[in-house]
């Protein structure tokens, strides 16, 4: 279907408005509402928080009586099934709109067909697909967990030109500039979870909060999750300090330690070991699927994050390079010993390069088999 460049500019104002929720719907998607009457915007909203309303709900309350015969440019395909709120399909039916142009259907189980089914059974005109690439790319984590079942999983790494990411001592702050510091808070606070392991909480001890160059955007803060096989956590790790919502997976059965993390507020859960006696990747994999997040990024070391990627266990891939060398000593990025032929290589698609300050910052969709 062809749409008119009035119609692609509405909706470009609709992605706008949904962006403003990136840090704050998940793991809802984030969407984007304009309600259009006689060539005038007369509503306009945007999904803020999980069990607030939905964008179509604010645009409809600004535009109040207009709403009826005009036309609705949303994001995402409105919900026609109840959750924490009431079906926005439902809303605008009442409200009386005569059209409605989405740029996505829903990919989720629930809704997928159905809102846009549901308008159509009453008499709106429903056109599809306007900016459909764009509002895909808003809300890819959410798609992957739609579409897979499984979270969709990002690892972060900075890394000098020489692609490593610590001296021999284990100094690692800081390899990369200000700029490329505050992307990376910028992409925990898209993030439900951040991972990481107990090796890079006794050599950098950070809190994996979303803090720098963020202001006033009502960061929702991102859950943290910790790999600890042997319990080595401190109890005074900053992970613990801002955040109530830290866990700890770990494969040992050591009770008073597991006690003494409960009492700092850390939750605990026991899982499986590998034939290594560490925490079992495809089992956390499968417990991350089971929460109810969409994203996971993990901010780890070479061990961590080279056995995820050996795993198959990666999405994505994000590399900020530094202009400088720390020579051959120094660690690498990636610790995969499986990998000794070239054919046992992580594969990856060059996705894209943005400057920031003085620094790069490279993005990869890795290739995996499964």
């Amino acid at each position: 279907m062809t749409f008119t460049s009035d119609e692609q500019r509405y909706m470009e104002s609709a992605l706008c408005l949904a962006e403003q929720g990136k840090y704050s719907a998940k793991p809802n998607p984030c969407v984007g509402c304009v309600i259009v009457k006689g060539g005038y915007v007369v509503g306009e909203g945007w999904h803020e928080k999980a069990g607030k309303p939905h964008a179509e709900v604010h645009a409809l309350k600004q535009a109040g009586t207009a709403a009826k015969s005009a036309t609705v440019y949303v994001t995402l395909e409105p919900c026609s099934h109840h959750g924490r709120t009431p079906p926005c399909a439902d809303a605008l039916i009442n409200a009386g709109v005569s059209r409605v142009v989405v740029a996505m259907q829903d990919p989720n189980p629930l809704v997928s067909g159905k809102g846009i089914k549901a308008l159509r059974d009453a008499g709106i005109d429903v056109s599809v697909g306007l900016l459909k690439e764009q509002a895909v790319a808003l809300n890819k984590a959410f798609c992957h967990k739609m579409t897979t079942g499984k979270p969709f999983i990002m690892s972060k790494v900075a890394m000098s030109l020489d692609g490593k990411t610590a001296m021999a001592s284990g100094e690692s702050q800081w390899i990369t500039g200000s700029a490329a510091r505050e992307d990376v808070h910028r992409l925990r606070a898209q993030s439900d979870i951040v991972l990481t392991g107990v090796g890079t909480i006794l050599a950098d001890n950070p809190k994996l909060t979303a803090r720098d160059g963020l202001g006033d955007l009502g960061v929702q803060q991102p859950r943290i999750v910790v790999l600890d096989s042997q319990l080595k956590t401190p109890l005074d790790a900053a992970v613990f300090g801002e955040s109530s919502n830290t866990t700890v997976l770990t494969c040992s059965g050591n009770e008073h330690a597991i006690s003494a993390l409960k009492n700092v507020g850390c939750n605990v859960e026991v899982v499986p070991a590998d034939e290594n006696g560490q925490v079992n990747l495809n089992v956390v994999y499968e417990w991350l699927a089971a929460q109810s997040i969409n994203s996971v990024m993990i901010e780890a070391g070479a061990l961590l994050n080279g056995a995820f990627l050996q795993a198959g266990l990666v999405d994505e891939l994000i590399v900020y390079m530094a202009p400088s060398a720390l020579g051959s000593d120094a660690r690498g990025a990636f610790s995969m010993p499986q990998v000794s032929k070239l054919s046992d290589r992580v594969q990856l698609n060059y996705m894209g390069l943005e400057e920031l300050g003085n620094d790069i910052k490279l993005t990869y969709n890795v290739i995996r088999d499964n």
